[in-house]
């Protein structure tokens, strides 16, 4: 599955784009999530060429707003071996309706 494509490429917003809206009111594009545990990452700006992403990130332990690597992700491999997938089901939304 690829991760990103050209269209969400297009519609993600670039770095340090969503700095003014106040961070409960910024859209979350996209997610990517580890089928075997329980990381997940929505991404609100991109950055084509350094492939850095802004947005946010939980798992059972903690909940934070910071930046990651889309190649980092391509490279993360779960406990069994699985690798991150895109939520093609996911629809945008502020972080307060996934909470």
């Amino acid at each position: 599955m690829k991760l990103l494509t050209k269209e969400l490429e297009r519609k993600l917003p670039p770095l340090y784009d969503t700095e003014a809206i106040p961070t409960e009111e910024i859209p979350l594009l996209t997610k990517y999530f580890t089928p075997d545990s329980d990381f997940t990452w929505y991404v609100a700006e991109y950055d084509p060429t350094t492939k850095d992403m802004y947005g946010y990130t939980t798992n059972s332990r903690y909940q934070e707003w910071g930046y990651f690597s889309l190649i980092e992700l391509m490279a993360i491999k779960g406990p069994f071996g699985l690798k991150v997938e895109r939520d093609l089901y996911f629809t945008p939304c502020t972080v307060d309706k996934i909470s």
